[in-house]
């Protein structure tokens, strides 16, 4: 199984990056989808997920109305478009096949390592002037 983030880097305030996530290993098309991130010294956040048939989408409260997730299951990639870029999103963004359905969670309660049957090694996203 391999999760392969890709995309990150520095970027200014307001700015934009798209990450992407390129699956192997298991059967991407039948997992919900998610993205989590660790800013520095702080646990781990949810930022979105995406169900397996790319029709319904969750945000943190955070980042919604900025972050767009998509899929494409031809591809077994997993993208998050990131757009008015805050220093606030600075950390580290993996990559994450929940083991449960994305609505089976509550976005408000950090997610603990047994939420995700796999996860990727990460992407960093630092945003400075």
């Amino acid at each position: 199984v391999q999760l392969a983030e890709s995309g990150g880097a520095l970027v200014q305030p307001g700015g934009s990056l798209r990450l992407s996530c390129a699956v192997s290993g298991f059967s991407f098309s039948t997992y919900d989808m998610s993205w989590v991130r660790q800013a520095p010294g702080k646990g781990l956040e949810w930022v979105s997920c995406i169900s397996s048939g790319g029709s319904i989408t969750d945000y943190a409260a955070s980042v919604k109305g900025r972050f767009t997730v998509s899929r494409d299951s031809a591809e077994n990639t997993l993208i998050l478009q990131m757009d008015s870029l805050k220093l606030e999103d600075t950390a580290m963004y993996y990559c994450a096949a929940p083991s449960r359905i994305c609505a089976s969670y509550d976005f408000l309660a950090p997610p603990r390592p047994s939420d995700f049957a796999y996860r990727g090694q990460g992407t960093q996203v630092t945003v400075s002037s």
